[in-house]
């Protein structure tokens, strides 16, 4: 199937399976993926590395903010897709652990912090052809993205795929935690007075609670025959 050079937005809440969703749309059309999930992980990474986080989910936004100027996170492509650099550090794994997850909201909703990550990611975009995830990659990052989707999901179902994407990583986590966590992000990204997680007024939803990835590309691929015809 053809399609234009257009940028994709794939918006929603955690654990819906926008990356994975994403990845695919990339493969499948030879688009450029990015993750801004990820950037925002590896700026967390870095906070937790460098003592700037403390207890109970608390940041040190000021310091965090000062040090942006030499924290350098990227992608790099390789032969089974995009890998998360912190550094010359390809931190793919150690941005998935619980501890970043804790901490990951309370970084995102500095706009010192956001504003770093849109930059990087607005850099990668200018080409055209890419595909990007997150949380306000339709309504901030690319406003002017051809097509936005927003992805839902029963936030149980959510929990169970996280926690299954964690123990595969070989993290030890249990699903009570993993869904508070989850209810406590939701919460963090739909209420931060920088770019919230919303969806955009021009967004698609894919509710996906009981779709697989096939399912779902079968209904992207009516959308893009639909849209921008075949």
């Amino acid at each position: 199937m053809h399609i234009p050079d257009i940028k994709i937005a794939v918006d929603g809440y955690s654990s819906t399976g926008k990356s994975s969703f994403a990845k695919l749309i990339a493969k499948e059309f030879s688009f450029l993926y990015l993750d801004s999930g990820a950037l925002y992980r590896a700026v967390t990474l870095f906070a937790i590395r460098n003592g700037l986080t403390g207890e109970n989910g608390s940041v040190d936004a000021a310091a965090l903010s000062a040090s942006l100027p030499e924290i350098n996170v990227s992608f790099r492509n390789a032969d089974d897709g995009s890998h998360t650099y912190l550094g010359d550090e390809c931190v793919d794994q150690d941005i998935r652990t619980i501890e970043v997850s804790s901490y990951v909201s309370p970084v995102a909703v500095i706009p010192e912090v956001r504003e770093f990550v849109d930059r990087i990611l607005r850099d990668y975009g200018k080409a055209g052809r890419v595909v990007m995830d997150g949380r306000d990659i339709g309504t901030t990052v690319f406003p002017d993205a051809d097509l936005k989707i927003f992805m839902v999901a029963d936030v149980n179902v959510r929990a169970m795929r996280r926690l299954k994407e964690m123990k595969a990583s070989g993290s030890d986590a249990d699903f009570d935690t993993v869904l508070e966590n989850l209810k406590t992000r939701d919460y963090i990204d739909s209420h931060r007075e920088t770019s919230p997680l919303r969806q955009a007024g021009d967004a698609i939803v894919l509710d996906n609670t009981n779709m697989t990835l096939e399912d779902q590309m079968v209904w992207l691929r009516d959308i893009v025959r639909s849209r921008f015809g075949d």
